[in-house]
């Protein structure tokens, strides 16, 4: 079965703190992956360029802190951007177009469960590493590509990022406000989710090829595409496509299924209201004091709400004009009815269930800086996430890995960085 997973790995209380994840990817999608895997206790080793590391790293401002120290001698430093997606990881620097590299990869691979990369189609293959050679090594390795448009078809080969995902899977068409309306046209998303969902999508499918493997003892290789995770996470609106044969429209802040369902001006300000059911509406239509709405039979259902919104809706903006923010809220919520202000990332760290579910973590590094990081909203009572390690400084963990799993000495691992190598 190849070379057995290294029994001496430390044990922590994460849900998967018995793996190992070999992490050659970079930028987002296949980052946003292994820290998960991370957040949930496996040992991620991240392999980066020596001098350079992660492009990401160099996508500032804004910029990690770094120490006076640091700071006095000239020190590099990394980006919020990287530290957003590299928690939890120890991070080595291996230049992998040396057979040197490519050797030590192999090595790692050889007792790891997982590797994640992103490399461009085939240029793994040219260095040796890729899942057909290290599964011949590692039977059980789970092996993850993340590429733009997957390993094969007309498109295989081009590359791409977030942005153009977002316009060629859809969401762009239905993002923005209506053509018709001051400000309409085509929007992306305020993330990058596209590459996000990949990294979600990722983390599922390695999961479920972890656990194949306690079944049949093999691992998988797994061909993880943006393109299809950007088109699978329209999958309500495709739906009502393929069922109708009209493609969806964009309706900016309305929602296509449910009136009221947007943001409204207020007296002072905007709120969103998000009447979910016809119950929902009657108690909506009780906290604006409208029995009238109420009890007409235009709008006691969804669906004469639906047909009749360009009539009803101005009536209601209307009467949300008549009071403030904080009031409207108040007189909602009494009534159960969802809804919301619109918060900067400022005042969403200030709202008081964002501080008690303490979603805000601040990890110190070594050099006595903290990082701020955002918590792993995945909430298991007996395995809960621990974030342990700061995102890395690039290297940071390259003779502790080299001398304590493949067992060389801190003379081999200086004369590889003499070669520049590490």
């Amino acid at each position: 079965m190849g070379a057995p997973i290294d029994a001496a790995r430390p044990r922590g209380p994460g849900a998967l703190s018995h793996l190992r994840v070999l992490d050659l990817s970079r930028v987002l999608a296949g980052p946003w992956c292994s820290q998960n895997l991370a957040d949930m206790g496996a040992e991620v080793i991240k392999v980066e360029r020596p001098g350079r590391g992660d492009d990401t790293r160099g996508w500032g401002p804004p910029w990690i802190a770094v120490s006076d120290a640091e700071g006095a001698a000239g020190a590099s430093r990394d980006s919020t951007y990287y530290a957003a997606a590299n928690r939890g990881k120890k991070s080595i620097t291996l230049d992998i177009a040396r057979p040197e590299g490519q050797a030590i990869v192999r090595r790692l691979a050889a007792m790891s469960d997982v590797l994640i990369e992103n490399y461009k189609i085939g240029d793994l293959k040219r260095y040796g590493l890729d899942y057909a050679t290290l599964s011949a090594i590692n039977p059980r390795l789970v092996y993850c590509s993340i590429t733009g448009y997957g390993q094969d078809g007309p498109s295989a080969h081009k590359p791409g990022y977030d942005f153009v995902f977002q316009a060629l899977g859809g969401l762009m068409s239905i993002t923005g406000e209506r053509d018709d309306l001051p400000g309409g046209g085509p929007q992306k998303a305020g993330i990058a989710i596209a590459d996000v969902m990949t990294g979600m999508y990722a983390s599922i499918a390695i999961l479920a090829a972890l656990q194949h493997r306690e079944v049949s003892g093999a691992g998988q290789y797994i061909d993880m595409a943006l393109l299809d995770c950007i088109v699978a996470l329209g999958g309500n609106q495709v739906t009502g496509y393929f069922a109708t044969g009209e493609p969806p429209r964009r309706y900016g802040n309305a929602h296509a299924s449910l009136v009221p369902y947007q943001v409204f001006a207020v007296a002072d300000g905007e709120i969103v209201v998000a009447v979910g059911n016809d119950g929902q509406w009657l108690q909506y239509c009780a906290a604006i004091e409208r029995p009238d709405l109420a009890a007409d039979p235009r709008w006691t259902k969804v669906t004469g709400r639906i047909t009749g919104r360009n009539e009803l809706v101005p009536e209601l903006a209307r009467t949300m004009l008549t009071r403030s923010r904080a009031e409207w809220l108040e007189r909602l919520e009494a009534r159960g009815v969802p809804c919301g202000p619109i918060n900067d990332y400022e005042q969403v760290f200030q709202d008081p269930q964002v501080r008690h579910r303490g979603l805000r973590v601040d990890v110190p590094r070594g050099d006595g800086t903290v990082v701020s990081t955002i918590a792993s909203p995945l909430r298991l009572t007996a395995t809960p996430p621990v974030v342990e390690r700061a995102p890395p400084r690039l290297g940071d963990s390259t003779e502790d890995v080299l001398t304590s799993l493949l067992g060389l000495t801190s003379d081999d691992v200086a004369a590889l960085r003499e070669q520049r190598i590490v």
